[in-house]
């Protein structure tokens, strides 16, 4: 790859795809092709061969695909399904009639069994079920994984695929339905905090352990994974450590600056209880995470705080509506314009 290459990033509007974006145009990538809102509704199929006709971009990283927590995964498996697999169906084949010279599919760490060995390896995939209260999108990313490794193996395409830690960051989903764990809790501990509640209740036990990843970080490690694997096997993606979320919770209200009690309800799920990723693979490679824990918490929040105004609703609920004029971030990530009360969601 080299400054002129020719990179689409699939699901530019989303927090990878930004992510991805903001590092290939800071590593000097010149030729960025269907940047948000320009690129193409990747459900449509038509749309997408039109538009690899026309861009014909070299080198294609598969960020796209709706996601959720758990809330959003119990409420919408279909959707959440139907989507991934349109979107992984049209743009791999659409990559493949290009003869791309390169695909990074990037998978998802709830694509592994749930009670797989941890850390999980590559080689643990398929070897039993997924955690319930997300299989329908596991199988629609374990569906994405095998497509790409068909066309490897009929064709001989040059198609590598990823496995990502729990990603989080500048450019998050902070919606409480639809949000992950780190920005989810964020948003509801700024609520209380902006109006001065007493307590937080957070869904689960706060024992689910999970190996996150830092957007920017990630983003770095998919540069260096396209440039230093090309494996039919996946790759893990993650920071080398995990946390409890009871242990998340104290540290997302320390940099929000919310001093309240924060309540676990053990009533509601706590997902699967330990997702942790094996990264030796990448980390022998020479790839090491470089942003602290903290220091990513800070940068996301600090995020938030510049790209979202909060006003009151008439029943004492907050509307957020995003300022942000990046379009990489605003299309699908921080569409929060409507009064909500969720319960706040996100151990995915």
């Amino acid at each position: 790859m080299n400054p002129s290459t020719r990179v689409y990033v699939a699901g530019g509007d989303t927090l990878i795809g930004s992510a991805l974006i903001e590092h290939f145009r800071s590593s000097g990538f010149q030729n960025l092709v269907g940047l948000p809102p320009r690129e193409p509704d990747l459900t449509q199929a038509v749309q997408v061969e039109h538009f690899f006709a026309q861009a014909r971009p070299q080198v294609v990283v598969m960020a796209a695909g709706q996601s959720g927590g758990i809330e959003a995964n119990q409420k919408y498996p279909a959707d959440l399904m139907v989507n991934n697999l349109l979107v992984s169906t049209h743009v791999v084949l659409a990559a493949f009639r290009q003869g791309v010279q390169k695909l990074l599919y990037l998978g998802s760490s709830c694509m592994y069994p749930r009670d797989a060995e941890q850390p999980y390896r590559p080689e643990a995939l398929f070897s039993g079920p997924p955690e319930p209260t997300s299989d329908a999108y596991a199988a629609a990313k374990l569906t994405g994984m095998k497509l790409c490794q068909a066309f490897r193996r009929q064709y001989g395409a040059p198609f590598i695929t990823a496995i990502p830690a729990n990603a989080f960051g500048p450019g998050d989903n902070f919606r409480h339905e639809s949000g992950h764990v780190i920005a989810a809790l964020m948003r509801r501990m700024h609520e209380a905090k902006m109006r001065r509640k007493t307590y937080v209740e957070i869904w689960g036990t706060g024992k689910p352990r999970r190996d996150f990843i830092y957007a920017r970080d990630l983003a770095d490690a998919c540069l260096f994974v396209l440039e230093h694997y090309a494996g039919e096997a996946p790759i893990n993606i993650g920071s080398g450590s995990e946390k409890p979320i009871a242990d998340i919770a104290p540290q997302v209200a320390a940099v929000v600056g919310y001093d309240g009690e924060l309540r676990f309800i053990a009533a509601k799920p706590d997902g699967a209880h330990r997702k942790s990723l094996d990264s030796g693979e990448l980390f022998e490679l020479g790839w090491q995470p470089a942003t602290t824990f903290e220091d990513a918490l800070r940068e996301t929040y600090a995020w938030f705080l510049q790209n979202h105004q909060e006003t009151e609703c008439m029943n004492d609920q907050t509307v957020y509506v995003s300022r942000s004029q990046d379009a990489t971030r605003t299309r699908n990530v921080n569409k929060l314009t409507s009064c909500t009360n969720a319960v706040l969601s996100g151990n995915h």
